[in-house]
């Protein structure tokens, strides 16, 4: 090494220093920070899917709950969920219950 020229060590815990233009528009924020204070993304927010009517009051009541999971945390949607199907499987057990037309009359005849 030549004694001439002095020499400097960077401190070991220095990170190189970087610099870059940023093509104007692009936001150096990060996503916390761009979204204002307070935002919190992992706090629920509606999915935004659409709830079409069936005409069915009962089924369009059920499928109205299923927004309620917009407003909880995953670990509660699954009670949302078992709500929903349960109730939309004892609509569709209804519809088996209903009387439908008579039987046509028997044919069979005891002791022929």
């Amino acid at each position: 090494m030549n004694d001439a020229v002095p020499h400097t060590q960077a401190p070991a815990d220095a990170s190189p220093q970087v610099s870059a233009e940023v093509p104007q528009g692009v936001d150096t924020q990060r996503p916390q920070e761009a979204a204002g204070p307070g935002h919190d993304p992992a706090a629920p927010a509606p999915l935004g899917v659409p709830r079409i009517p069936t005409g069915n009051a009962e089924v369009d009541g059920l499928l109205e709950r299923l927004a309620d999971a917009d407003h909880l945390a995953t670990d509660g949607h699954v009670e949302v969920y078992e709500d929903v199907h349960r109730g939309l499987r004892d609509a569709l057990t209804a519809l088996d219950a209903r009387p439908g037309p008579p039987a046509p009359p028997s044919t069979y005849r005891q002791g022929s």
